[in-house]
């Protein structure tokens, strides 16, 4: 019998290794990253006080072509590196020499042919200058991309993390120096590529990844394949997600512009900065399970639920709190941003959800579900900011909460038979987190009218925060206790490192 138990054993202790592999990464990739966006923010909200709307506004206009060109980089084929079982020696030669080619390639068309058309567009000369020394960044892209890809498929995310903080560090004194220094806008373009190279070259150098790259691309199909499709589903993502600066940049000012980028890019940090790097570690570690449907899909809710518990409190809170939230993190020029910040805070629960389903579909090997609701989005939102900049800034952001919405509903549709769960599940794993939420934003709503506005009023902006942060959190972890306890348990288990009692057959 012990015998016949030998192989039960050995995938027990197997899957406890990868649970531990699973836990790491997730702790080296996000938990760096807090503090990584950390001192990024304090960078940022640094020179945010220090530069104007108009530069935010002009750096939001080149933007939009250069996130449209690099999704070209090659970061889909790198991908399917990834998601393969094995990889050979040539397959990585050939996958650096296709980076190297679309990137040199990439450099070239945005120097030549993308920067004088931008400027001619948004009616703004700089543009092109601006637009020809951010094409530095495509030539760093091969020897940061590869590297990375690499430890993402060994769930090595130690190293990385570690020059995470050394690139923050990087960019963070960059950035605020200039800003001192009174470089206005070129201080948005610099620090970036001054990022981009000294991640390139911490990475290539601490993995010794430096290949002779092959152009013969025989026997790539699969990899073709794969990158194609994630390319394809990339750029159809490009343009829902850029379409509204796209087509608010040739009709709003600089100063108007730059404004809705900003309120944008605040209410977008957490969607953006941290579930990014989690989906990151998720990719890989659904792509174990691929073979496993139930546990995909007990992971995936479980991922649902426990970003939901953060970030539905955190959205809600922030678009109660929009008017102090503004005055103290972007300073009292950004005033003309609160209307926005408030608009686009409750649109981004919806979007962090969103995002979650990408590398769930795409570790079952299910690009084209992606590709799909990346089509939709292309096609909803730029007709929903068409109709909605009409009225403005505000106009603006209202697609946002309009258009969202309708997308998650149709990729959580099309993702249900795929991931293997019933539309019920993804109601009850986002339940705990943003009917506590609702409660304790309506209470902090009260309290903030009836206490604070009428007792308080001249309360400094920053004391005000502090208050309704207070009294939010207190009333958002009071509301898990006693209404959601089960969940409540969960987070806490997790956060001591507790393990859940067993479970007696």
């Amino acid at each position: 019998m012990a015998v016949m138990n030998e192989p039960a054993q050995q995938t027990e202790l197997e899957a406890e290794d990868f649970g531990k592999r699973v836990k790491s990464a997730i702790f080296w990739r996000s938990g760096t990253q807090i503090l990584a966006q950390a001192i990024s923010w304090g960078a940022t909200l640094a020179v945010i006080r220090i530069l104007d709307p108009h530069d935010y506004g002009l750096f939001a206009m080149t933007q939009v072509v250069l996130v449209f060109l690099n999704f070209l980089n090659g970061h889909g084929f790198v991908g399917a590196l990834v998601q393969s079982r094995d990889v050979e020696p040539i397959r990585i030669r050939q996958a650096f020499g296709l980076l190297l080619l679309l990137n040199m390639t990439l450099a070239l068309l945005q120097v030549f042919v993308a920067a004088p058309l931008a400027a001619d567009y948004y009616r703004e000369p700089d543009i092109a200058s601006i637009m020809r020394w951010q094409a530095l960044i495509y030539l760093a892209t091969p020897f940061l991309i590869l590297p990375e890809a690499m430890m993402t498929r060994e769930l090595e995310f130690r190293k990385p993390a570690i020059i995470n903080l050394l690139t923050a560090l990087v960019g963070c004194t960059v950035s605020i120096v200039m800003a001192m220094l009174g470089y206005g806008v070129w201080t948005l373009v610099v620090a970036p590529i001054a990022m981009f190279w000294s991640r390139a070259m911490m990475l290539t150098w601490t993995t010794r990844l430096l290949v002779w790259p092959s152009f013969d691309f025989r026997g790539s199909g699969t990899m073709f394949a794969f990158g194609m499709t994630m390319l394809a589903s990339h750029g159809f993502w490009i343009v829902q997600s850029q379409s509204d600066i796209f087509i608010a940049g040739r009709q709003f000012n600089p100063h108007e512009l730059g404004l809705y980028a900003e309120a944008l890019f605040i209410t977008q940090i957490f969607a953006a900065k941290f579930v990014p790097p989690l989906n990151e570690v998720a990719f890989p570690a659904y792509a174990r399970m691929q073979h496993d449907p139930s546990a995909l899909a007990s992971s995936f809710l479980k991922a649902i639920r426990l970003i939901m518990l953060i970030a539905c409190p955190l959205y809600l809170g922030m678009a109660i709190s929009a008017g102090p939230f503004v005055e103290t993190i972007m300073g009292p020029k950004w005033t003309g941003a609160i209307p926005l910040v408030q608009i686009l805070a409750l649109a981004m629960p919806f979007m962090t959800l969103q995002i979650l389903f990408a590398p769930a579909v795409n570790a079952l090997g299910k690009p084209s579900l992606t590709m799909k609701a990346s089509i939709v989005g292309a096609i909803l939102m730029p007709i929903t900011y068409s109709f909605t900049i009409q009225y403005g800034a505000v106009g603006l952001a209202a697609g946002w909460l309009i258009a969202m919405p309708l997308l998650l509903l149709f990729t959580a549709w099309q993702a249900r038979p795929v991931i293997g769960y019933q539309m019920r599940d993804l109601f009850t794993a986002v339940m705990p987190g943003l009917g506590a939420a609702l409660v304790m934003a309506v209470a902090v709503w009260l309290a903030d009218r009836a206490i604070i506005a009428s007792v308080w009023q001249d309360a400094p902006p920053l004391l005000h925060l502090l208050a309704l942060t207070l009294a939010g959190g207190l009333t958002y972890v009071a509301l898990l206790r006693f209404g959601a306890r089960a969940t409540f348990d969960e987070v806490l288990n997790l956060v001591l490192r507790r393990k859940a009692p067993a479970i007696t057959p």
